[in-house]
């Protein structure tokens, strides 16, 4: 681990100081670093187990580099081992050194005004209406090729992603592509609404995507999948104010078109306030369902329903900025789970943060 992460940031510093510079203009200028580090407390609570708590924390330090005026490079590390969903470590395994990895390191090139083309494990490229986590982690950092296109209040992505790579059989790949409209509604509002379309390659057959774990997925007997995975998705949300106080009301749903049954995922709720300036505070709810086989569970909420698909129930979030720079907040996850693929029972998880942030 710690030979590729000195391999991958000796490549990124050759990359950067390569790089052709404007003039009269040394490297570090064209450097930002930023990051963030976060400790938290996390209590779960679910019938037929103990109740656990324990205490974790993310860290993660990243650069952008502009390799020309259309070109930059994006480089980060982050806590939490391999994990494709989450960046969190928890405190345990008696004072153990912690893993870091590569979290992001791709290239965004500005093609025109328009145009951007991004390469490498990126940042989610995708919309995600109020940013719900029904299909993809807030934490997913996809690897591969996209291109995203704006114009006017018109906004559309194509991707293609390597998932899997398997030197005995055919990879799994993931293509993507979704496109909307923001429109808007009067003058201090928009709706923003879009649909879109996505798909996994080589899934029936072969074992789940990280660390053999089916997160809800229908299995057979060998641990392996038994459906494909290609669906559809629609999306809207609604921005507005109520006096100072920025609102968001969202909806997002997907279907699995490759199953008969367990095929449906949606999520809604409404955020009001922005905690981006000190003193200021904001509040979430969200409600959502994921059925067993809806979307891929390896790359959902790795907190929802104790992570993957097959559940429901009730997403609370509260944050207060103390300073532009350090934020305190809480989430509440009541949810139920094993609902298709086991016994039904309750579920929830209360995690409480203290964040800190500089760029």
């Amino acid at each position: 681990m710690k030979v590729r992460i000195l391999l991958a940031s000796a490549l990124a510093a050759s990359f950067v100081m390569s790089a052709p510079a404007a003039a009269q203009e040394s490297w570090a200028d064209r450097i930002k670093f930023k990051g963030d580090t976060r400790i938290r407390h996390e209590s779960i609570d679910e019938d037929g187990e103990e109740d656990r708590h324990r205490m974790r924390f993310r860290a993660r330090l990243g650069l952008s580099a502009r390799v020309t005026d259309d070109v930059n490079f994006v480089f980060q590390l982050a806590t939490g081992g391999d994990s494709p969903v989450s960046t969190n470590q928890s405190f345990d395994d008696g004072f153990s050194t912690k893993d870091i990895g590569v979290d992001l390191a791709y290239i965004d090139w500005k093609i025109s005004d328009n145009v951007n083309f991004y390469g490498g494990k990126m940042k989610n490229p995708m919309f995600r209406a109020g940013s719900v986590p029904l299909i993809w982690d807030g934490d997913l950092n996809p690897e591969g090729l996209a291109i995203k296109f704006s114009q006017g209040g018109f906004f559309g992505t194509a991707a293609g992603f390597s998932v899997e790579e398997r030197g005995s059989s055919d990879d799994s790949l993931l293509y993507v592509v979704q496109a909307g409209y923001k429109f808007k509604v009067g003058d201090n509002a928009s709706l923003t609404a879009g649909a879109g379309y996505f798909a996994y390659t080589e899934t029936i057959g072969n074992e789940p995507f990280y660390n053999g774990s089916s997160k809800g997925n229908t299995v057979d007997i060998n641990g392996d999948y038994v459906y494909d995975y290609q669906n559809t998705e629609i999306f809207a949300q609604f921005d507005t104010k109520v006096g100072d106080w920025p609102l968001k009301i969202y909806a997002h749903a997907t279907q699995n078109n490759e199953v008969s049954q367990e095929d449906m995922g949606y999520a809604f709720g409404a955020k009001i306030g922005s905690a981006k300036t000190a003193g200021a505070s904001e509040y979430s709810w969200t409600y959502q369902d994921i059925e067993a086989d809806a979307v891929i569970g390896t790359f959902n909420d790795s907190d929802f329903g104790g992570g993957g698909t097959d559940s429901d129930g009730h997403i609370l979030k509260a944050k207060y900025a103390v300073s532009k720079k350090i934020f305190i907040g809480g989430t509440l996850f009541i949810n139920n789970v094993d609902r298709f693929q086991g016994t039904e029972h309750d579920y929830s998880r209360l995690q409480l943060d203290v964040e800190f942030k500089f760029n």
